[in-house]
This record gives C-alpha cells, structure tokens and sequence, in this order.
C-alpha cells in the first residue's frame, strides 16, 4: 500500500516548517522569522501508532505573486496539494485570519480534498480558546485544531485526528518498511567489491559475492546497529557504460536507474574504487551522478592490500590521482582499505558519522554575511555575461541535507555571476564551516528591487 500524503499549506510565517520538523521529529526544514525561507517542496515520513505517513512542507502561499521565486513556490505548493491526500491548512492564532487565509480557505475548497484547519502559535489558555470565535469558521472547513508547534502542545491529538481522518477516506497510514538510520548506498562498476566490504562491514555474508560481474541486480537494504547507533546499507548493481547497458537489455538498464534513485535518497554514498585498476568513464560517470545527487560522499579505495611497493607517500599521490580523475567531487574524503582482509574498514562509521552530522548544519546568518565580505575580498566576483561583474548583496542558509543557499546579487540578469564564482564560494563555504564529504549548492537570485 502507497504512503498516504499531506501537504502543509498557509501564509509565509505561520509556523509550517515547525511543525513539519516537529511531527518528523528532526531538523529537517530550516526555521526563521524570515517570510519565504521555505521555497522548495521538503518532504519526509512521520511515525505515530506504529505507522507512517509522508509529510510535505511548502513554501508561503501570499495571494499577490510579486515575482518569479514566489510564482515558482506557488508552483510546487499547488503541485503539493495536487499530489496529497490530505490538506493541512495551517493559519497563525495570533495575528487573526488575513484576507489572504479566507482566499485559501476558498482555494481549499475547491481541490476537494479532505482538510483539517491547524491553528498554531496557541501558547496561552486564551489563544486555545479563540479557535472556538466565529472568525475562526472558514465556509466548507472545519473548526481548526489549536497547537502550538514551538511548545509542542497538542500535536499528539493533531496527529490522532489526522490518522482518523486518512482512515475515514481510506487512505490509512501504512506499516513502516524500514527502521530508521542512517542511509548509506555503496556504489560502482562491476566487480571492484562493493559486496564484500558490506559483507566486512556487517561481519557476516549478508550480501552475495562472486567474481562474476553484475552479481547483484537489485538494491539490498540492511539495518546494522553499531555503537547504539543505526544505519541502513544499500547494496547496489554495479554500473557499466551506458552503451553496454543497453546492449545488456531491461533488466540491467532498470537496475542502474534504481540505483541513480538510491544514490538521491541516501544521506551517504560511499563510491568504490578498486586500487589495481586505473580510474576509468564508469567512475566520471558515477562521479557526474554523484555531484547532482544531494548526498554525501565518501570515496573508498579498495584492495589496498594487493598495491605493491607502497611507501608513506603512496596514499597521498594516489589522492591526488582520484582529485585529478574525479573533478566533480574533490571535496569528498577518499579511505584506503581491503574488503577482504578487514583492514580499515570499520573506520568507515567514523566517517559515515561525520558526515551525517555536517549534513544538517545551520550556519549562523551573521557568519555567512562575514563570510560573504571575506570570500570577495579575496577573489572579487567574476564577470559571466554582461557588461559588468555582479554586486553581491547577501548569502542565507534556506534547507540542510544537504546544504543550500540563496546567493543575492544586484544585476538584472543572474548569467552576469560566472558560474566558477559560486564554486569559489561552495569551497570556500566548505573551509570556513567544516563541510568536507557534503555537497553544498548555492542558487543564484536577482534582489526583488532589481528584478522587477
């Protein structure tokens, strides 16, 4: 059975992101005072009763579109709303219904999906009660749910009235497939022993290993507890060239694109590369998919043990060699170990660790305006297309996991910035504030007053 979906709905500034993070139990949505700091669709699953739903946060839905980052949000909310189940409409009991809510209500009304009205920010006694006031009666919705995210209050019953109500409409919640942890997919061409480091890892043979290439067709997840920590493995086909997957026929092309999947759902991909052969167009390729991906990235040199004359430098130029090879994710850190004697490999949870952890950081908004003077003083913005450099006017954290920013630029055209400027930046980003092995993406945009 499908996971039922939600979509959190309502003004900029009513608290959805809270709550989304709350019910989720998890930072995963950023949190501010800042109107529009939710832009993109963020989803993830939330467990109540023993079952789970998939929750989706918006961005504010405003009436009046002034320009075309707020059209693109109304965009993905309006698709959100689409694809859901269920409407939560959440509304601010402190500031009173704005005619904009009343034009939601309507809007609601007319996707003719089931929806409950959530009225967060009911800290006080009294704030609970106005629920109850006629202004609170939206036509065709019902009485909202009184909450208040920031405290955690009344989310238990939120959550009881909502697996009710997907019940009422036959959509229940569903049996979670997996426990939760840490995401880890283990990617790379056929052959270079990515199941036998998860058969080292596990410390037994979970996973089916052979010689033979193309051994494992489908993914393989399996939950390891180690040091009271969870993760989840997943094994996945190795990945030819795409001339000889399409020779190879459906089952293997379907393979590789279950695995482009797994590599954009996990938290961490550790890439296998295998000591005794030289880097080759499988690992650019995985390299390419990797960098688009969102996840973070280890890079796992295997068979260690079979390189000969090595010495104290050897690892070193050999991290220079896969820098060189592999442009596109420089910024991973690069192990050496051997699957099949053990060594170093379960040094490998360290690193999984530190790089689930960077993840999720939050840069302070005043370090990143530091960052942001520091970074052009040492390398002035370089000129794309145009007349004239771009002035950079701000830099803001909007999501972790990986992280993103808005980079704000006075120009009337966002080309004017050369794309290696904001790779100057995600390098630099990734220096100041500890971020090696994540992928950092910074989105260029034109300020409002500029723009329109």
């Amino acid at each position: 059975m499908s996971i039922p979906t939600i979509a959190l709905i309502g003004r900029t500034n009513v608290g959805k992101s809270t709550i989304f993070n709350r019910l989720l139990e998890q930072q995963k949505a950023l949190v501010s005072d800042i109107a529009g700091t939710t832009r993109d669709r963020n989803e993830g699953n939330c467990l109540w009763r023993g079952r789970i739903v998939r929750l989706v946060d918006t961005g504010g839905l405003d009436v009046n579109i002034k320009d075309e980052v707020e059209l693109n949000i109304k965009k993905q909310a309006e698709l959100a709303i689409k694809l859901a189940d269920l409407i939560l409409f959440v509304v601010d009991l402190k500031a009173g219904p704005l005619p904009q809510e009343h034009e939601l209500a309507e809007y609601c009304n007319l996707s003719r999906k089931p929806v409950i009205v959530v009225g967060n920010k009911a800290e006080k006694h009294s704030e609970r009660l106005s629920v109850h006031e006629k202004e609170w009666q939206f036509p065709g919705l019902p009485e909202p749910i009184a909450i208040s995210a920031a405290r955690g209050t009344g989310l238990g019953d939120l959550l009881d009235v909502i697996y009710d109500k997907l019940d009422e409409i036959g959509k229940p919640a569903v049996e979670p497939e997996e426990e939760r942890g840490t995401k880890v997919a283990v990617i790379g061409k056929p052959n270079v022993g990515k199941s036998t480091l998860l058969n080292s890892i596990i410390g037994e043979d979970r996973f089916i290993t052979s010689p033979i290439a193309h051994t494992t067709r489908e993914p393989n997840d399996t939950l390891i507890v180690h040091r009271d920590k969870r993760y989840i493995f997943i094994d996945t086909a190795g990945m030819r060239k795409k001339g000889k997957v399409r020779k190879s026929g459906g089952l293997e092309a379907a393979a590789v694109r279950r695995n482009e999947w797994i590599i954009r759902y996990a938290d961490v991909t550790i890439l296998v590369i295998d000591a005794t052969e030289p880097i080759g167009t499988q690992e650019k390729t995985l390299a390419g998919i990797l960098k688009d991906s969102g996840s973070s990235v280890i890079i796992v040199v295997n068979k260690w043990d079979l390189v000969k004359e090595k010495d104290v430098g050897t690892m070193n130029e050999y991290r220079d060699y896969i820098s060189a090879s592999l442009p596109f994710i420089k910024w991973a850190p690069v192990m050496f170990v051997s699957a099949l004697t053990g060594q170093r490999v379960k040094t490998l949870f360290d690193q999984i660790d530190v790089l689930a952890e960077r993840r999720v950081t939050e840069i302070n908004p005043n370090a990143l305006g530091e960052f942001l003077q520091k970074a052009q003083i040492k390398h002035k913005p370089s000129l794309g297309k145009g007349p004239k450099a771009p002035k950079l006017l701000g830099l803001k954290q909007v999501s972790t996991a990986p992280p993103v920013f808005d980079l704000m630029i006075k120009s009337r055209r966002a080309d004017t910035l050369h794309p290696s400027y904001t790779r100057y930046l995600e390098n630099r980003l990734r220096e100041e504030f500890n971020l090696e092995g994540v992928p950092v993406r910074i989105k260029v945009l034109l300020a409002r007053s500029v723009a329109n």
